[in-house]
């Protein structure tokens, strides 16, 4: 009867789950598997060599069930589920990376700006192979972040593996963190809009960065620079209304699942926040989901110019199910489309111009060659000026410099570009 019970209770689980079954599907299969789990789950409570319970039993089921799926799909379990609700609101606890499963290892989808992983230099694309000195391959994705968690300045051990350099280690402390996911400032008469991750309070604080720059700039304002570099995304509400920011009207984004009926267009309203004046939107391979979806639609819209490299291509939309007393699982059930009907999946967005991000330094006076380096140069005889009474002059970047941005470089160079163009055809 205990046995029978375990397949009623399976099975019912099985039904929660959307699109599973078909009316073609041949009933007496279906039941034939559910047998197969049933004597599965019974042998391994009676002769597994330690003793687990059937709750722990039934969980690594259906998250191995959803785990199988794609990437993406996954069983939160009560206080996983209350974490995933946490971050949407921009606040939680960890060590600030978003990730994915690539190989049967936790793959960086991007370092979230100014938390402990950022410091600490972790890269998007950084695979993580060793957690506290245990491998990570065998499990799943929800176990590693699980691993991962734990409390406000504790440590936690990382073994990277980045690109052909040997592995390394890396030791970061945990801490509570806090997003804020839009920064600004002005960049001479250019607005720079940062926007990190798109959780409830995107919408307003972007609308809060608008007022800001316009105050700061005034007249002078060209345009401006979205920066949505290793942005891993976010809720997709903020990310139609962060595009709706930028366009009157069309098409923003469409949904659409197995079922055809089920499809989704969502469009823009009237209300431009940049008042028309140009746009550049920054990408690379850390830019995913809601960044994408963003992305593609200022792009189809010819509203901005993408710039930087290829995005990450996570085109699936992951439905939030809750499980009555069980936590909820995240279920993939669509795909997102541009306003030209491309998919983001597997391809992501690919920039209008592509510049791949640089480090820009000043020449070493040993390496740079001029004219007195040629043989047979002719010598300067002319001028009365010894020199000997200049200074000489820094040959390379002093302690207080700081690296070169060079794709934002290069944005705020074609928005000069483009406000000098306009200015001469108006003259």
């Amino acid at each position: 009867m205990p046995k029978l019970r375990l397949l009623v209770a399976f099975a019912a689980l099985i039904l929660l789950v959307p699109q599973t079954a078909s009316p073609q599907d041949d009933r007496s299969e279906t039941y034939r598997q559910l047998k197969l789990f049933g004597d599965v789950f019974e042998r391994v409570r009676a002769d597994y060599v330690e003793e687990v319970s059937d709750e722990e039993l039934i969980q690594s089921a259906v998250r191995g069930m959803l785990a199988s799926l794609d990437p993406h799909s996954s069983y939160m379990d009560a206080k996983s589920f209350g974490d995933m609700q946490v971050q949407t609101k921009g606040e939680f606890g960890g060590l600030g990376i978003e990730v994915t499963m690539e190989t049967g290892l936790v793959k960086v989808v991007s370092p979230i700006d100014d938390t402990p992983a950022f410091r600490a230099g972790i890269q998007a694309g950084d695979l993580i192979s060793h957690l506290d000195g245990e491998p990570v391959l065998g499990l799943t994705l929800s176990q590693a972040v699980e691993k991962m968690r734990g409390l406000v300045n504790t440590d936690i051990k990382m073994t990277i593996r980045r690109g052909e350099q040997e592995p390394f280690d890396v030791t970061i402390t945990r801490a509570v963190i806090k997003i804020r996911s839009v920064r600004s400032r002005a960049e001479g008469n250019v607005g720079y809009l940062r926007v990190t991750a798109f959780n409830e309070q995107t919408d307003i604080g972007l609308e809060k960065a608008f007022g800001k720059l316009k105050e700061e700039i005034g007249d002078k304002l060209v345009g401006y620079v979205l920066d949505l570099r290793n942005n891993p995304g976010g809720l997709l509400d903020q990310a139609i209304a962060v595009s709706d920011a930028f366009l009157h009207q069309g098409e923003i984004v469409s949904t659409r699942g197995r079922h055809p009926d089920n499809a989704q267009r969502f469009n823009a309203r009237q209300g431009d926040l940049a008042d028309g004046l140009p746009v550049v939107v920054l990408i690379n391979g850390g830019s995913a989901s809601a960044s994408e979806i963003v992305a593609g639609a200022l792009q189809d819209h010819r509203r901005a110019i993408v710039m930087g490299t290829d995005s990450f291509g996570k085109g699936s939309v992951q439905t939030i199910i809750p499980l009555t007393g069980h936590g909820a699982m995240r279920l993939t059930t669509a795909r997102y489309y541009t306003p030209s009907g491309g998919s983001i999946q597997a391809k992501g967005i690919e920039p209008d111009i592509v510049v791949e991000q640089a480090k820009i330094e000043a020449l070493d006076s040993a390496k740079r060659r001029s004219e007195a380096d040629l043989r047979g140069a002719l010598e300067n005889k002319g001028g009365t000026d010894d020199g000997s009474e200049l200074e000489a002059m820094p040959a390379g970047p002093q302690d207080n410099d700081t690296p070169q941005d060079f794709q934002l470089a290069r944005a705020l160079d074609l928005l000069q570009g483009l406000a000098l163009f306009n200015q001469r055809a108006v003259n």
